[in-house]
């Protein structure tokens, strides 16, 4: 039994702050932030349950489905509304899902390992699930702090995952090293900190190997690949993975000049982007993968149907 992704959708925070916008508080500028970064304004606003319904409701328009078809949310978050409890079950009973409702944590690589849990759940008899990325970054940002005030957003993208005959992700691996958890890391009551030349080395490195690995356990060739749905966290480390990978760079889908880095919800945002320009059609082979905190990355090879 395999899966296949049946509709989409997005949330997004209500209020765009531009370059210009921060750079009226901070020392910088829109050439600045552009330049090193690709990201000319973000969304902000919400909270990982809000962004989480709206997107989640727009998927399942999009499926065709309601709330007596899903029996099992899952939430990729690292921002959740509260410690305890998680937010999953606070979405699955606005959307009035009965079925069982979990948040899970992999920073950004965190929609990709829903992918794997909701393959797996649904291998093993699970109907349908839907999956949640949401986050509401912008408040454990210090907006005094430049290296990290222009990179990041709010966002939520949902997926309705499916049986299927015939299996939509042809590969999909996931990994983790612990030992980098301090290079990228937000403690309780603080801000999100990362040494951002460390985390540059370190992603287009476990990008790459995963990618490459995904892509071999798929019997497929990088020539292929059709489209590069990445985790939006940099303009440069996406032309860096499409370089060693050997892949074009008009392949790679961007959104994070609109949203910036939204974590979990990255992915699901540049799925929706793709769609809308029309880049994702049945046959068209996808590569997604993604980093994050923990460290922690996933790659999946996906034949879009």
């Amino acid at each position: 039994m395999g899966i296949r992704f049946a509709g989409w959708g997005v949330g997004l925070g209500e209020r765009i702050v531009t370059n210009d916008d921060l750079s009226t508080t901070l020392e910088t500028s829109d050439d600045w932030i552009r330049e090193r970064t690709g990201i000319r304004e973000r969304r902000i606003g919400g909270t990982a349950s809000s962004l989480g319904i709206t997107a989640a409701q727009a998927a399942m328009a999009d499926a065709g489905v309601t709330a007596d078809d899903i029996d099992l949310v899952i939430l990729s978050t690292t921002t959740g509304d509260r410690l305890i409890p998680g937010t999953a079950p606070t979405i699955a009973a606005a959307l009035g899902i009965s079925g069982g409702a979990m948040d899970l944590n992999a920073a950004c690589s965190g929609f990709m390992y829903g992918v794997a849990v909701a393959r797996g759940m649904i291998a093993t008899g699970t109907k349908r699930v839907l999956l949640i990325g949401a986050e509401n970054l912008s408040r454990w940002v210090d907006w005094e702090d430049r290296a990290t005030a222009v990179l990041f957003g709010d966002g939520a993208g949902a997926v309705v995952i499916e049986p299927s005959d015939v299996d939509a992700v042809l590969s999909i691996n996931l990994g983790a090293d612990g030992s980098l958890a301090d290079i990228i890391r937000c403690d309780h009551g603080g801000y999100i900190w990362m040494d951002g030349r460390e985390v540059f080395r370190r992603a287009v490195r476990v990008v790459v190997e995963s990618s490459e690995r995904a892509l071999r356990e798929a019997g497929v060739t990088i020539d292929e690949i059709d489209i590069l749905l990445a985790h939006q966290a940099n303009l440069r480390i996406l032309h860096a993975v499409a370089d060693r990978l050997g892949l074009s760079h008009d392949k790679i889908v961007v959104c994070l000049d609109k949203y910036g880095n939204t974590s979990s919800a990255s992915i699901p945002l540049a799925v929706d982007q793709a769609r809308s320009q029309q880049l994702l059609s049945p046959g068209k082979v996808a590569l997604m993968t993604g980093f994050g905190g923990g460290m922690t990355w996933a790659s999946a090879v996906v034949r879009w149907s």
